[in-house]
């Protein structure tokens, strides 16, 4: 029997008031600045078990200015950005050396909690980009080593070949260089915090970057 996807959807429930207590998010205590808050945030989605809390969505848009998106993962936040990494060649990398500018989202469904992140992004340097991979593992060196992101692959079996190569080099050589691994690095200029609420009075706080600091406000859910 076919699935009728209209129906399962209208069966789904979130955030069921009876069944469902997020925590509180009082924007009145957040710090004057970003990044602080995200971090407090991003530590609680880790102690409250969500998975792959590290994971975020890269929206990116070509030259024509259509919009595309994808699962990544973050490999750092600090003062100068949140950093992600990926082949210069890819989609992706494509898309940022013609229009560098991104937004990033983050979901923390055992908090109710999103992050929204958007600004410029920039390329690391080519020693600074090699760092951050040889600090992963080996399983993300091999996946480096293998190449070809986004391009059209013929079989399953050219993948696997690749692979099987790629391990190979990568445990017998850990330091081997990938130079079009590149780490990008997003410096935000508007950064939202969403706290959902069981009767949808949903709590939004966004930071917008000024030349003289940070400006908070709040946003109707």
């Amino acid at each position: 029997m076919a699935t009728d996807l209209h129906e399962l959807l209208r069966s789904l429930r979130v955030w069921d008031p009876e069944n469902t207590h997020l925590p509180p998010f009082d924007p009145a205590t957040a710090p004057a600045a970003p990044l602080p808050l995200f971090t407090e945030w991003f530590a609680a989605a880790v102690a409250a078990g969500q998975s792959e809390p590290h994971t975020m969505s890269l929206a990116t848009s070509d030259e024509s200015g259509l919009p595309d998106v994808r699962t990544v993962m973050l490999h750092g936040a600090d003062e100068s950005g949140w950093s992600f990494a990926s082949h210069a060649g890819s989609r992706k990398g494509r898309h940022l050396a013609a229009r560098p500018y991104a937004a990033l989202g983050f979901y923390w469904p055992a908090l109710g909690r999103q992050v929204r992140v958007r600004g410029p992004v920039s390329a690391a340097p080519s020693e600074e980009s090699q760092g951050d991979l040889h600090a992963r593992s080996t399983g993300a060196l091999a996946a480096a080593l293998t190449g070809r992101q986004s391009e059209v692959l013929e079989s399953l079996d050219d993948l696997a070949r690749a692979s099987e190569s790629a391990w190979e080099r990568a445990s017998r050589e850990p330091e081997t260089p990938v130079p079009s691994w590149t780490l990008y690095r997003l410096r935000a200029e508007e950064v939202e915090f969403f706290q959902g609420d069981e009767r949808r009075r949903h709590v939004r706080l966004r930071y917008r970057r000024e030349p003289e600091g940070w400006s908070r406000e709040l946003l109707w859910p």
